[in-house]
């Protein structure tokens, strides 16, 4: 896997980490027939698009606002947040299978807030354990302790993974890779999303060439308010 960098934790002022700001405060206000979100997944509809970079990222920013924050690696075919925070991969799964204490096995990160629930062993059958009563019950024990619960899971198109957990989470955010995912394929992801019954909060647009659009949005805050040592007057 490649090195993942979490940008929002050694850069906090580039557009990228504004950009996970921005996808914070969207979930902050977005409102679900009155329903508080605590418990949010996000996937993709392929392989490679960048979810759990996203949502690595995006639990470091909400740390950072001060909210009590778990990412919950239920990708139980490829796991990879044990490794975007470099910590020993317990096991999830093995929660999941045996209704053992879910608790006992969450690690604290080096960022104040934010704690991670690794995967665990890969699992023979995924599909069947997190659609199991031991995960409903593990997402509600994690809602009870912690401010958001952040849950990493498979692409959609691939694997029924993602829809199965869908249906038991607060709301979805699916993320679709600039240039790499046709749209009928989006569409496709979105669409089966919905048929097991996911509520759907948005579609966050990964990989964006921000620099060739640095005068826009994004490119324009990371020189707002940036620090010059030269002699520019009082003019900001």
């Amino acid at each position: 896997m490649e090195e993942v960098t979490l940008i929002a934790n050694t850069d906090a002022k580039s557009p990228v980490s504004e950009a996970y700001r921005t996808i914070r405060t969207n979930i902050k206000f977005s409102n679900i027939a009155g329903k508080e979100l605590k418990t949010i997944m996000l996937t993709s509809a392929t392989p490679n698009e960048g979810k759990s970079t996203t949502i690595s990222n995006l639990g470091v920013v909400m740390a950072q606002a001060g909210y009590n924050v778990v990412v919950c690696d239920c990708d139980f075919r490829n796991p990879t947040q044990h490794k975007i925070f470099k910590l020993h991969n317990k096991g999830l799964s093995n929660c999941v299978a045996t209704g053992s204490d879910v608790m006992s096995i969450i690690q604290a990160t080096s960022i104040p807030n934010l704690h991670v629930l690794t995967s665990g062993p890969v699992a023979p059958n995924p599909s069947e354990l997190l659609g199991s009563q031991n995960m409903v019950d593990i997402l509600e024990t994690l809602k009870r302790h912690f401010d958001y619960v952040l849950v990493d899971t498979p692409p959609v198109m691939p694997v029924t993974d993602a829809a199965v957990v869908s249906g038991k989470v607060d709301g979805t955010i699916l993320i679709i890779a600039s240039g790499e995912v046709s749209p009928s394929i989006a569409v496709d992801a979105k669409k089966r999303l919905e048929q097991a019954g996911a509520h759907i909060l948005g579609v966050v647009l990964n990989k964006v060439d921000v620099a060739a659009n640095s005068h826009y949005g994004y490119g324009y805050y990371y020189y707002y308010g940036k620090e010059d040592d030269s002699s520019r007057g009082g003019d900001k």
